[in-house]
């Protein structure tokens, strides 16, 4: 089947699915396969379910008017979604980065909805498939799209550009993320610099913090419209007024005050803020928007627990967001206890990157500071002060949690720990 045909059908349905557990009636199944599941053997399954077609790559599955047989059911998901975009020709807002992509995108659509009908990534759908299925999800009333794109290794992000062909892109900035994948950070640098060059290449324009030297220097000839503070020379300036507990800035003569803690979360205000004015929302409406965006899916949220206000920062971490939010939690006041689990995809780095992190945090002013993981096991510690466990059940076995009371409590580590488990045995 032609593409432009498999793209008219498309339009008949209501939306792409790839889990026949979500199956909507006249939905357009696509049976991708995975190292444990081939979506194939579901395509019946779908089609009983409501699906108005299902999309396969193997003849013996072919057994409906409604199966739509394919060479490769991902290749064609990407390249539908590459056709349906250029069919739309919404305007596209890309990111990448090493850390704060989702919150960032989260706030960048608060603001621009203000004014646009926007289409924004769900969750962290970020990779080789939830790109073409953001895509897939805009319509005819999309105004903006904003399209999150995530990568571990190179070339990642160009191939996603060259799905999306994002008319403005924004790098929220270079740390120690996928090291295993990248090969170190001056591959983390080359590969989300990928998404520099298909907008350079193209004669698009790229949001810049010129505040980043690396990323200022590395857009100094491109299209650029950039924010900082008032002592650069930028398109938007906005200052820093504190982050105790939660981030303000001062835009415009405006105040702003989020509900995200952490100064390392001001650049993703500001970015938003930065966005929203190049795309002309109105200043009280990009003030009501960031005011009002709540963090959800355990990312940056203060939780207030009995005696005990809880950081819930638990959805991922590298050495570069640890140590932000290490140094963010020391300004915290009263009794403060910091329960940090191992950083995933670190490669032959991890022992080290894990150790300078037990380093920092056990030389800040912090009253107990537990380590969970393989890694954090390992590391070297010197004072009483840290108490090391080698997986979470040991931790919730061996660790009187309950008696944890009036404190403030960072929870930060990869998403593989799933940390957010101790909330259930805190009191």
């Amino acid at each position: 089947m032609k593409l432009a045909d498999l793209h008219t059908l498309f339009l008949e349905c209501n939306a792409v699915c790839t889990d026949t557990r979500k199956i909507k009636s006249n939905d357009l199944f696509f049976a991708l396969k995975g190292d444990n599941y081939n979506g194939n053997s579901y395509a019946d399954a779908a089609i009983k379910s409501g699906a108005k077609f299902a999309v396969i790559d193997e003849e013996q599955y072919n057994t409906s008017s409604k199966t739509i047989l394919v060479e490769d059911v991902l290749k064609t998901l990407q390249e539908l979604a590459a056709f349906h975009r250029n069919y739309l020709k919404t305007p596209i807002v890309a990111l990448t980065g090493s850390n704060g992509k989702t919150t960032t995108k989260e706030l960048i659509n608060a603001v621009l909805s203000k004014k646009y009908n926007t289409t924004a990534t769900i969750g962290n759908l970020n990779n080789h498939i939830g790109v073409p299925l953001t895509l897939l999800s805009m319509t005819k009333d999309t105004q903006i799209g904003i399209v999150e794109m995530g990568a571990n290794h190179l070339k990642e992000i160009e191939f996603l550009c060259g799905i999306a062909h994002p008319d403005y892109g924004y790098i929220t900035n270079f740390g120690k993320a996928h090291l295993e994948g990248f090969g170190g950070i001056q591959g983390v640098i080359e590969g989300k610099s990928e998404m520099y060059n298909y907008l350079t290449t193209n004669k698009k324009t790229i949001f810049v913090n010129l505040s980043d030297a690396i990323q200022k220097k590395k857009t100094k000839n491109t299209n650029r419209y950039t924010f900082g503070n008032k002592t650069e020379n930028t398109d938007v300036s906005i200052s820093f007024i504190e982050a105790q507990p939660f981030v303000k800035s001062l835009y415009n003569t405006l105040e702003i005050k989020s509900q995200l803690i952490g100064d390392y979360n001001f650049n993703n205000i500001a970015a938003a803020i930065t966005i929203g004015h190049f795309f002309k929302v109105k200043d009280l409406d990009l003030k009501d928007a960031i005011e009002n965006y709540i963090p959800s899916n355990n990312r940056s949220q203060i939780i207030n627990q009995d005696s005990n206000k809880i950081i819930l920062d638990a959805y991922n971490a590298n050495p570069t967001s640890m140590q932000a939010a290490l140094l963010n939690f020391e300004k915290q006041d009263g009794k403060k206890i910091a329960i940090l689990g191992d950083m995933f995809e670190l490669g032959n780095s991890a022992i080290e990157e894990h150790q300078t992190i037990a380093n920092l945090a056990q030389s800040l002013d912090i009253d107990q500071i537990i380590f969970i993981g393989e890694n954090f096991n390992l590391a070297e510690t010197n004072t009483t002060k840290a108490i090391q466990f080698e997986s979470f059940n040991t931790f919730t076995e061996g660790f009187n949690i309950k008696s944890i009371e009036d404190s403030t409590i960072l929870i930060k580590g990869s998403r593989g720990m799933a940390l957010e488990r101790t909330l259930k045995f805190l009191p």
